[in-house]
Parts: C-alpha cells; sequence; structure tokens
C-alpha cells in the first residue's frame, strides 16, 4: 500500500460473519501476562502481530491484508483490520486469537479501523463504502449500526467504552464528530477538513484527538486545544490517558518533504525521530510509568518505549505499526 493512500487509511480505517480459516500460532494462542507488550501493523502483504516484539502473521500474503487496532481482554487478543480477499473490494475484519471473521460482504470497500472489548462485547468502528461516499459504522459482536446515511463522506475511526456508554470518533462530511451511543453529539470542528482520529475518556471527561488545516487538535469536553502553531501541517492520531497527564502522538510533515513522528505530554511536545525519513507514531498506551508509543520510520515498523526505538522489521521493505497495547 503506497503512503499517500495509508494516510487515508489513518483518517481516517449487509454483514456477514462467516468465519474463514486460518492458522493458530502458539504466540497469539499464549495466555497473555502482565507486561506484555502487543503490538498491530502491516508487513509488505501479510497483517502482523508483534507480541514483545515477535512477529506472527496473521494472513496469507496471498491478497494484502493489515491490523490497525489490537485490544487484550483477560485471555484472548482481538484485532481489527481489513483484508482484500476474493473480490476487487475489501473486507472489514476482526481477529480473536488468530482465527478472521469477516463484518463485511466483499461486495464493497469496507474498514475496520479500531476495537474496543467490554464486557465481553466486542465493538468495532469503521467504514464501509457504497458508491463514493463512505457511511461510519459500528459493529457490536458482528452486527452492523449505521452512524450516517451515506449522504456524505463519513469515517468511524476510533472506539471506547465508559460507563456502558459507546464513544466514537470520527468524521462526517469532513467535519469532526463524536458520537455516543450511535447519535451525534455535536461537530466538535466546525472548519472544513477536520478529522477526529481518537477518543478517550476519564473521569467523566471525553478526550478527542485529531487534525484540520495544519494543526494537531486536542478537545476536552469539545473545547479545542491546538498542538502546534500551524506552521508546519501536523496531525494527531492516538491519545491515551494516565492520572492527570494526557498523551497524544501523531507526526509532523516537514519543509525537506519528509515527516516526523512526535508525541505530546499536556501539549509539550517531544520529538521521536529526526525527520529523515517519513516517520508517523500512531499509538501510545502508559503502562507502569513507561510509554509506549507504536509507528514506523522509513520502512522500519517501530515500537519507542520512554522516547527508545525498536525496530520490529528488518528495513528491507514498507511496514507500519498502528496500534499498542500493554496487559496491566
Amino acid at each position: 500500500m503506497n503512503r499517500a493512500f495509508l494516510n487515508l487509511v489513518i483518517t481516517a480505517i449487509a454483514v456477514s460473519t462467516a468465519l474463514i480459516s486460518c492458522k493458530k500460532d502458539d504466540n497469539v494462542t499464549t495466555v497473555p501476562k502482565k507486561g506484555d507488550v502487543y503490538v498491530a501493523g502491516c508487513d509488505n502483504d501479510y497483517a502482523v502481530l508483534w507480541k514483545n516484539g515477535v512477529a506472527q502473521k496473521l494472513s496469507d500474503g496471498i491478497q494484502y491484508t493489515c491490523a490497525y487496532s489490537v485490544f487484550v481482554s483477560g485471555n484472548d487478543v482481538y484485532i481489527a483490520g481489513q483484508e482484500h480477499y476474493g473480490t476487487k473490494y475489501y473486507v472489514a475484519k476482526i481477529w480473536k486469537n488468530g482465527i478472521g471473521q469477516n463484518l463485511t460482504d466483499g461486495t464493497c470497500d469496507a474498514w475496520a479501523n479500531s476495537i474496543y472489548v467490554f464486557n465481553s462485547d466486542v465493538y468495532v468502528a469503521g467504514v464501509e463504502y457504497y458508491e463514493d461516499k463512505g457511511v461510519a459504522k459500528i459493529w457490536k459482536n458482528g452486527v452492523a449500526q449505521n452512524l450516517t446515511d451515506g449522504t456524505r463522506n463519513a469515517w468511524a475511526n476510533s472506539v471506547y467504552i465508559s460507563g456502558g456508554d459507546v464513544y466514537v470518533a470520527g468524521f462526517d462530511g469532513y467535519y469532526a464528530v463524536l458520537w455516543k451511543n450511535g447519535i451525534v453529539q455535536n461537530f466538535i470542528d466546525e472548519t472544513y477538513g477536520a478529522f477526529a482520529e481518537a477518543v478517550y475518556v476519564s473521569d467523566g471527561d471525553v478526550y478527542v484527538a485529531g487534525y484540520g488545516k495544519n494543526f494537531a487538535k486536542l478537545w476536552k469536553n469539545g473545547v479545542l486545544q491546538n498542538l502546534n502553531d500551524g506552521t508546519l501541517w501536523n496531525a494527531a492520531h492516538s491519545i491515551y490517558v494516565s492520572g492527570d497527564d494526557v498523551y497524544v502522538t501523531g507526526y509532523e510533515h516537514n519543509t525537506q518533504n519528509t515527516s516526523i513522528a512526535k508525541l505530546w505530554k499536556n501539549g509539550v511536545v517531544q520529538n521521536l525521530t529526526a525527520g529523515t525519513n517519513y516517520s508517523q507514531a500512531t499509538s501510545v498506551y502508559v503502562s507502569d510509568n513507561n510509554v509506549y508509543v507504536a509507528g514506523f520510520d522509513g520502512y522500519y515498523a517501530v515500537l519507542w518505549k520512554n522516547g527508545v526505538a525498536q525496530k520490529l522489521t528488518a528495513g528491507t521493505h514498507e511496514t507500519e505499526a498502528f496500534s499498542v497495547f500493554v496487559v496491566e
């Protein structure tokens, strides 16, 4: 997948529940334990899950497949993504412990962008295209609910469950949107060309990260904070709240036509790369005072721990890491 199309997927990511066979791997089926670090992404044409730096391919590489989100609940590892499967279209897909399930029937393009498990219910946020318009969707246990009516292009990019309420961040008609329990709460940014990429709820406060008009953006309960001065194009893709600290990851596109992976903590920025390659920080997770960031730098899928990079791949071809989850 070329990087231009990849940015669209990040901007962002009738139901069939037929299972497809997929070889299980001991690395996934091993019971998760405290401190295990899971990273989901793509390696060439394969969807990949890295567990503590060791890769497991989720697909056979015959069709392009990618994993965009990982979530661990109890003894189970859940992954959301997409696969170019048997037709000219992509299907939205999830994996549970390495076994795949299609969420869509392959009659049109679809993405599963984010996954969250609550009380054994599996929620997935994504999009399905009808002609040239994306319909933002939330699947609960494989059953789809449309969040938009298809009159405008829309995506659902992130899902978070808090107090039994289902929050989804995305965009509708190129305006940043937050849905709560399927109802649009507000167009959280009235600027055309604003996108909501991630949502996180902590102590009743609702945080949304995204971008628009050169700015990486953070909203807290609908109040906007721009994370950069707008001189260069910035984007925010992920958010995590730990105590009083708010972490946001993203990137800056610089004047040398490369990009710099970035981490903001309480609005203060840290560069994770020097900008010599095309790099992005796509996901953040905080555990035991350690800050884990997934992303990519050049051809390498990367996991940063407290700012120190671990390359997950050899760098011989294009790979990306999109999501990180640490078992508590």
